[in-house]
């Protein structure tokens, strides 16, 4: 019976220069010998849910699942654009194209400049094979336009299809694979969030991106992040391994890696390709990349899976039913926002409550009923 050991604890920043993880690791393996506390041991087989409570300590201490050692990765060159971004467009074995309003200097690609109406992209040439991967963008978002004059924002794909000019961020829609959205204009006025906003997408090439709700339909996680106008620099991390998606940002200026969203179920194919986009339309904004580095992990997998023909896989997410915020969809489901972190922690701390109200009524009641029964004797 496969079981899944959750811990509670806010983010435990690592090194950007390796990995957002590697820092997780390390705390984790300190804390290994004292982890004798609370946990949730959540276990599924055929349908059915167990829920253990084993009380004790609280510990604060990273989320384990499936999460590899920094120094076990290694930097693939032929899918990573770093200064002074050698191999891209008119060079003898170009790595990298671009199209659109992208405009290449020696510091950073400018996808948009700051003006209305503009489309820009780069797209790596080489389709990358590896079932497990990390990807770590360096960006910049900057322009003259005052709070909420803004627009539009950046797409980093990993899909099927390049160089194709569409409405979603500058790329095209019903597209096949992964998009990471830096939506900074909210089209959506009854919407509470706030933005910046970064948001995921899985397709399949069936669904369609609602901009007049800024992708909440099909929106797989996400979180608020100030990454416009920012002195320092911003970075975003895109985490795929086994079926696990986490996206981490690094935006203000801290150095440390804060965890956006962290989802399991995922299944994205090998031989797509890595990319970035971005659009302005009535208003603008400077889109700028200043790196995009992927990473292989190193993961065993089991003989099963290193079976499979991972070139064939369709882009899917199990369970992703309707929007993130709870928002009815036309088939009258629902999906909430996901039980991690501190959202776990108060509803065990709420359940734990329960049960102590209940214990402690219980106990009353009876006590009042024994000494009822006394005076009839």
């Amino acid at each position: 019976m496969p079981c899944v050991f959750l811990t509670f604890t806010g983010v435990t920043p690592g090194s950007r220069k390796t990995s957002p993880y590697q820092g997780k690791m390390a705390f984790e393996k300190s804390q290994t010998a004292a982890m004798s506390g609370l946990r949730v041991v959540l276990s599924w087989k055929t349908g059915t849910l167990c829920l253990y409570l084993l009380l004790g300590w609280l510990p604060h201490s990273p989320v384990q699942a499936d999460i590899t050692d920094g120094n076990s990765e290694h930097l693939k060159r032929e899918h990573s654009l770093i200064k002074p971004y050698q191999g891209v467009g008119t060079s003898s074995t170009p790595l990298w194209d671009f199209g659109g309003s992208t405009l290449l200097t020696s510091q950073y690609v400018r996808l948009t400049p700051d003006e209305r109406s503009k489309q820009g992209s780069i797209w790596n040439r080489v389709p990358c094979f590896l079932k497990d991967w990390e990807l770590h963008v360096q960006f910049k978002i900057h322009g003259s336009g005052r709070k909420n004059l803004h627009g539009d924002g950046i797409g980093i794909w990993y899909t099927k299809e390049k160089l194709q000019p569409g409405p979603v961020f500058g790329s095209k829609d019903n597209f096949h694979g992964l998009a990471i959205f830096i939506d900074t204009y909210a089209n959506d006025e009854s919407s509470e969030r706030s933005f910046p906003y970064i948001s995921a997408m899985v397709n399949n090439g069936s669904l369609v991106y609602d901009h007049g709700k800024d992708g909440r339909p099909t929106e797989l996680g996400g979180c608020s992040a100030e990454v416009r106008n920012q002195d320092h620099d911003t970075y975003l991390a895109v985490r795929y391994s086994k079926g696990r998606l986490t996206v981490m940002i690094d935006v203000e200026g801290l150095n440390e890696w804060k965890e956006c969203f962290d989802v399991s179920g995922v299944r994205l194919p090998t031989g797509y390709l890595f990319g970035s986009s971005a659009a302005t339309g009535d208003l603008a904004d400077n889109h700028d990349i200043l790196s995009m580095k992927v990473y292989q992990l190193m993961v065993e997998h089991t003989p099963e899976e290193e079976s499979i023909d991972w070139t064939k896989i369709e882009p899917s997410v199990s369970l992703l039913k309707s929007p993130k915020d709870n928002i009815d969809d036309p088939t009258g489901n629902f999906r909430s926002s996901p039980l991690t972190g501190w959202k776990v922690f108060l509803l065990l701390l709420c359940a734990l409550l329960g049960i102590i109200v209940c214990a402690v009524v219980g106990a009353v009641v009876f006590q009042k009923r024994q000494e009822r029964n006394k005076r009839f004797y």
